[in-house]
């Protein structure tokens, strides 16, 4: 039996004694917890009380009464603090860190043996046992207090003082506790410190930060109209007053002596706190100017009617919003026809004006974009005026202007006539029989004007529609209905069947020739072009489409073309850049020239897809147009490198800088490069053309060339075939690399840095390579799908056919051919190579001069 009643301490506890203070420690912080919360909740929140100033503001009476409460509550927590703190012994601190062990080891190091002490075997278990519970203790680690009191406070008012006094020290001051002084008995004079305090609070549209009055000294002091000043005063009654001429207060003005004051700037004067520590400012009124806002230059119009008006706006501030008005001009319109009546009444036009999104509002440029052509005023004349708002609600407005509505032009006669018709039913409604009357004779002969049988039975319907109505009286929901079927009517023959490419084509150069007659403007000019040149796509489209599924029919077999004659897609691009720029020049008796040239050779040729070869699908067409752009980037890589040479070689030979543009950059020029200054005959020959093509083609400088042959790719990649399938994707994604590539090189090449513009041209080359394989591997796929399979026999009957490159031989036994000289996935590979074969070859001066001149039109034509 064990006996623990020795009051000594073995010698197996000396190491506990770090870990034993510290739980001692802790549990000496848990019983002061336990104990002086409610007094520390007391003195948190009476502190702060006073330093939120709350003695400032109530009677006196009330503070009195809260500081008796205060005090008892105290006396009341000081007391249950005496009675519940109990200093922890050094017994509890052991037991404690005892229990936190498993077989509280430190109490059987405590222990004697109590039996068996004269027997050995006893005496050695006892010893064992000992030592296992010394190994033990020697593990203990300080036991932290339990500072948890949410069991004797359920209500949390510890928290509520102590955010109490958060909030104090964050809004409040240490300084006001000293005013509690001033109401005991006997308490003289103003507390020291600081008595008055003040602040100034610009308005929040300014962005100035509020200024603390009592960092500020005695002297001017500028503010923007409509600061906020607030003033608190601190002490006896009567010992400080605040006077101001700021505000233009009348009336019902505080007493000069109250603790709270608080007004807004509104003009030029002074503010004054006297007694002792006062101040006095003379504040000088910032004035918030109104906005601003200006029309630039009279709006343009787009060919389908769309508005754009360029306008300025400005605020010393920023603009908070603005809008738009647009009034009819009534003396200006020209009374006739269907205008003779007394219009009918309509609101003004009120759209919002655009503001930046983004960015300082204090002054910018917008344009206002808007379409009106389906309103009733649409090319009449009208006044517009733009207004704007700050924060401050001021508002400024333009000086009217007076301009012509912008309304879509409609080109075609009977469209035209409908419009107008509409236009007279929406300015008055007692125009509705004349206008079905006009309807009516326009339409006299549907089968002259009409293209359809539906659009001429919408007309008839709209124009009984009308004639009915007009007798019984029309309403504004009918009038709106009639005016929406007529649009409906006109934008179908406008436009037309968007599935008759060919008639849209026509269509679109026609109004782009009267557009051309007519002087209208460069934008409407512009947008009608993009019209041809999309029409002109979409009719090559479905053209080649055509084409392909005739093919299908004859067995594969492409149609006969040799009768007639051929354009290509690149051919018609060059046409219309010709006739855009003639356009941009101003030379529109020439582009009207051009284009009546393009309507003709569209009228009398047979247009065929891809690059003057006949029977190429889309495919092969992409695939030849990336070899040129690639043969082309190379002539540029060259010119870039043997510049670069030339800066670093002042005395190079003549044709190595004036004028040089490459082996296939400028095809045919800089001969002597590679030939030496014996470039006579053939070479001569090859530059003179280099000169006449390089002016119409390659001029100007190697970064606009290189521009221009970016934007060419960029119009290759909108007509590759494969889209949606991974290998197309592969290849659109290196053409967009190459792109990305040939925009840097041409950056480089603007700044004059030609290494870096030769890295760019080197990854944008191999880049196209890249493209070029993928969208082999397309084809390749393609073709597989859409033939699955070919006998073996016939199989081996063209591979016994072929020539030793492994070509087919032409028809008829010939030796010609059109096919590639290798078929398979490595095709690229192998061009390449053979194609840097032949460089290398060239660059060797010590071969025959015909073997060289082979070689360079090799190059020139590959």
């Amino acid at each position: 039996m064990a006996n623990s009643s020795r009051p000594d301490t073995p010698a197996g506890l000396r190491a506990l004694r770090w870990p034993l203070r510290l739980t001692w420690a802790g549990m000496l912080a848990e019983n002061l917890s336990r104990a002086l919360w409610p007094l520390l909740a007391v003195v948190f929140a009476v502190l702060a009380m006073l330093m939120l100033g709350l003695q400032d503001i109530v009677m006196i009476e009330v503070v009195w009464s809260v500081a008796v409460v205060s005090t008892l509550a105290g006396l009341g927590a000081l007391v249950y603090a005496f009675r519940q703190f109990r200093l922890p012994t050094r017994a509890q601190a052991l037991a404690r860190l005892d229990a936190s062990l498993p077989g509280r080891p430190i109490q059987a190091l405590m222990d004697d043996q109590a039996i068996g002490q004269g027997d050995a075997a006893s005496a050695a278990v006892w010893a064992a046992h000992q030592k296992r519970m010394a190994a033990r203790a020697a593990q203990a680690r300080a036991v932290p207090g339990d500072l948890r009191v949410a069991r004797f406070d359920p209500f949390a008012l510890r928290y509520v003082a102590l955010l109490a006094f958060v909030m104090a020290l964050l809004f409040g001051s240490i300084w006001r506790v000293g005013s509690v002084t001033e109401m005991t008995p006997g308490g003289g004079g103003l507390a020291t410190g600081p008595v008055w305090e003040g602040w100034a609070e610009s308005p929040r549209y300014t962005g100035l930060p509020t200024i603390y009055l009592n960092d500020i000294p005695e002297g001017p002091l500028k503010l923007p109209v409509g600061s906020l000043i607030t003033m608190r005063l601190y002490g006896e009654v009567g010992a400080l007053t605040v006077s101001e001429t700021v505000s233009g207060r009348k009336g019902d003005v505080p007493p000069a002596s109250g603790a709270a004051h608080d007004f807004t700037v509104a003009q030029n004067g002074r503010i004054s706190v006297g007694g002792p520590g006062g101040r006095t400012w003379q504040v000088a009124v910032v004035p918030d100017d109104a906005p601003q806002v200006q029309i630039l230059d009279d709006p343009t119009s787009a060919a389908l009617g769309e508005m754009t008006l360029p306008f300025a706006a400005s605020d010393d501030y920023g603009v908070e919003a603005g809008e738009v008005r647009i009034a009819l001009d009534l003396p200006r319109v020209d009374r006739i026809y269907g205008l003779t009546p007394a219009p009918e009444d309509r609101p003004e036009i009120i759209v919002p004006l655009p503001m930046p999104i983004a960015g300082d509002r204090a002054a910018f440029e917008e344009n206002f974009v808007e379409d009106f052509s389906e309103h009733p005023w649409a090319n009449l004349p009208v006044t517009i005026t733009l207004s704007v708002l700050d924060a401050a609600e001021q508002q400024s407005q333009s000086d009217p202007r007076e301009i012509t509505l912008p309304g879509r032009r409609f080109f075609d006669p009977l469209a035209a006539a409908i419009i107008e018709m509409r236009r007279d039913l929406l300015w008055n409604r007692t125009n509705a029989e004349r206008s079905a009357q006009i309807l009516r004779a326009v339409s006299y002969q549907p089968q002259e004007v009409f293209r359809k049988e539906t659009q001429y039975l919408q007309l008839r319907h709209a124009i009984r529609k009308m004639e009915t109505l007009a007798h019984y009286g029309i309403n504004d929901e009918q009038q709106q209905a009639l005016a929406d079927d007529l649009w409906d009517l006109a934008i179908d023959l406008e436009e037309g069947d968007l599935a008759d490419a060919l008639d849209r084509m026509r269509q679109a150069q026609e109004r782009l020739e009267q557009a051309m007659r007519e002087g209208a403007s460069e934008a409407e000019i512009a947008e009608l072009m993009n019209e041809l040149r999309r029409a002109t796509e979409d009719y090559l489209k479905q053209l080649g489409q055509q084409a392909q599924r005739e093919a299908e029919q004859n067995g594969g077999q492409q149609p006969d073309q040799q009768d007639g004659m051929q354009m290509t897609q690149d051919d018609l691009q060059k046409m219309m850049d010709r006739i855009q720029e003639l356009m941009e020049q101003g030379r529109m008796a020439e582009a009207e020239e051009a284009l009546k040239e393009l309507q003709e050779m569209m009228e009398n040729m047979r247009v065929t897809q891809g690059q003057g070869q006949n029977g190429q699908s889309p495919g092969e067409q992409a695939m030849e147009g990336l070899s040129e752009t690639l043969r082309d980037q190379q002539g540029l890589s060259d010119e870039a490198f043997r510049d670069l040479q030339e800066q670093f070689n002042p005395n190079a030979q003549a044709g190595e800088s004036q004028g040089n543009q490459g082996r296939n950059g400028g095809q045919g020029r800089g001969q002597e490069h590679s030939q030496g200054q014996g470039g006579e005959g053939e070479g001569s020959e090859g530059a003179q053309n280099g000169d006449q093509q390089g002016d119409q083609q390659g001029g100007g400088s190697l970064a606009d060339r290189q521009q221009a042959l970016r934007d060419e790719l960029s119009r290759q990649q909108g007509n590759m075939p494969g889209a949606g399938t991974p290998e197309g994707d592969a290849a659109r994604e290196a053409l967009d690399r190459a792109g990305r590539a040939m925009e840097r090189a041409e950056e480089a090449l603007r700044d004059g840095d030609n290494a870096g513009a030769i890295d760019n041209q080197a990854q944008a080359m191999e880049a196209l390579r890249e493209g070029m394989r993928a969208l082999g591997e397309a084809m390749a796929q393609e073709e597989r799908e859409r033939q699955p399979g070919q006998g073996t026999a016939q199989g081996d009957q063209r591979a016994e056919a072929r020539d030793p490159l492994g070509r087919t031989p032409g028809a008829n036994g010939g030796t010609g051919t059109d096919e590639g000289l290798l078929q398979g996935e490595d095709v690229y590979r192998r061009a390449r190579e053979l194609l840097d074969e032949i460089r290398r070859r060239s660059a060797q001066g010590e071969r025959p001069q015909v073997e060289l001149d082979y070689l360079e039109r090799l190059l020139d034509r590959f």
